[in-house]
């Protein structure tokens, strides 16, 4: 079976352009698209006494931030252009399911830390992608920072 559309969920940290780079690989053997996807997750929200506060413009303000570094950390892939870059706003487990169905993506590729023991039992964002998920999935081990 080879792949047709392979989505890449990264969270833009150093440690996951080894998962880009798997994803490449991969998708380049299966002459696959290829699309990255960056979820941005809703603030909580917060109280002020008994007034909850309006974070409606630090969220945009988050929101652009995310979508300014989504680009820098893309442009190390000049092959990924602007229509395979998506940013969301949600959960990490359903917007990328979300976008994995919307994309007719057939792999999703996101890294893991292969926690133990509390961390693994809390979940991470890629357990939680697993389960559910509208295709396959491929979690890529990341190297814990020196």
């Amino acid at each position: 079976m080879t792949y047709q559309h392979i989505l890449v969920a990264v969270d833009l940290t150093e440690e996951c352009h080894p998962v880009v780079i798997r994803a490449q690989a991969l998708a380049n053997s299966c002459q696959a698209r290829l699309s990255l996807v960056h979820i941005v997750e809703p603030m909580a929200m917060a109280f002020g006494g008994d007034v909850p506060m309006d974070l409606s413009m630090l969220q945009q303000q988050q929101f652009e931030q995310a979508r300014e570094r989504l680009n820098t950390f893309a442009g190390r892939y000049p092959e990924l252009t602007a229509d395979q870059r998506h940013l969301a706003y949600g959960q990490p487990r359903q917007e990328i399911h979300r976008l994995a169905t919307e994309q007719g993506c057939d792999l999703i590729v996101v890294g893991s830390h292969g926690r133990h023991g509390l961390a693994l039992l809390l979940g991470s964002t890629a357990n939680d992608v697993l389960h559910g998920a509208p295709c396959d999935v491929l979690a890529v081990r990341l190297k814990k920072p020196e």
